[in-house]
């Protein structure tokens, strides 16, 4: 049995998402969305551009834009996060809750070198010194599969290649062993080997840290190689959810036999 098994078994939940609903600009965009996620269990959110599904990230983490109107529940490990000060939901982020964003390119430095973006978390929430940061950032990159450590986190981002850039970009999301982690198509830039490798990166890393995922994507397959239940998203709501396996031999939805269709057809 899995580790993510063994602890969905326990009943512990990583994140409640009730009635979740999401008004910019006076247009509400995310509609009543409800979830939970088991610890240790890996959740993909699918559903086409303009779905809804990085809204929800955004809102989970208290990243959504100045003057957003947020209501519902968002609950990590039985706190609630909606209505927390920003200073509040800024010490947990990083530190309980960790980002992967789409493109490490934008989402790290430039001018910054790989080691020091590895280890930010850690050295907010437990001030290492430099010593202790170094340490940090040679075993994260040997943790996420980054060949040569010692020059990778010597490297600017530049330098390095987009597969490198997000094993980097992970890294820094799990330097504090954070027990949720958000991905937000973390896999879109890069070429299928790459992307397989990034996405074997997130199994082991829930298995071995014993981190709960929600990996959010377009593309079925992704949600067929790393997670264990899937959410379909469609226009601020969800549609359909269940057992990846269930979801993909018996799709119920329009929308999801279309997703199924479209990855079959790219596939051919």
């Amino acid at each position: 049995m899995s580790d993510s098994a063994q602890h969905a078994e326990t009943g512990a939940t990583a994140l409640e998402v009730e009635d979740l609903r999401v008004s910019i600009d006076g247009t509400e965009i995310l509609h009543g969305v409800s979830f939970s996620l088991a610890a240790g269990e890996r959740l993909g959110i699918i559903g086409g551009s303009g779905s809804g599904k990085t809204i929800t990230a955004l809102a989970i983490a208290g990243l959504l834009p100045r003057g957003a109107v947020v209501t519902g529940s968002v609950r990590a490990n039985g706190r609630e996060l909606l209505g927390l000060p920003d200073r509040e939901l800024a010490s947990i982020r990083g530190d309980r809750i960790g980002m992967v964003f789409q493109e490490p390119k934008t989402a790290l430095s430039p001018f910054r070198r790989l080691g020091a973006q590895m280890t930010e978390a850690l050295a907010i929430h437990y001030r290492l010194g430099r010593a202790e940061r170094r340490a940090a950032a040679l075993r994260l990159a040997a943790q996420v599969g980054l060949k040569d450590p010692e020059r990778m986190v010597r490297a600017y981002p530049h330098e390095v290649s987009g597969g490198q850039r997000q094993r980097a970009a992970i890294a820094a999301a799990i330097s504090a062993s954070p027990g949720l982690l958000l991905a937000d198509e973390p896999t879109t830039a890069l070429d299928v080997t790459v992307q397989r490798g990034i996405l074997e990166l997130f199994t082991e890393i829930t298995d071995s840290e014993s981190c709960s995922l929600v990996c959010i994507t377009h593309d079925i397959a992704v949600v067929n190689q790393v997670a264990e239940r899937v959410v379909v998203f469609e226009a601020g709501r969800i549609v359909e959810q269940g057992a990846v396996r269930e979801i993909l031999e018996r799709p119920q939805h329009r929308v999801t036999q279309a997703l199924i269709a479209a990855a079959g057809s790219e596939a051919a």
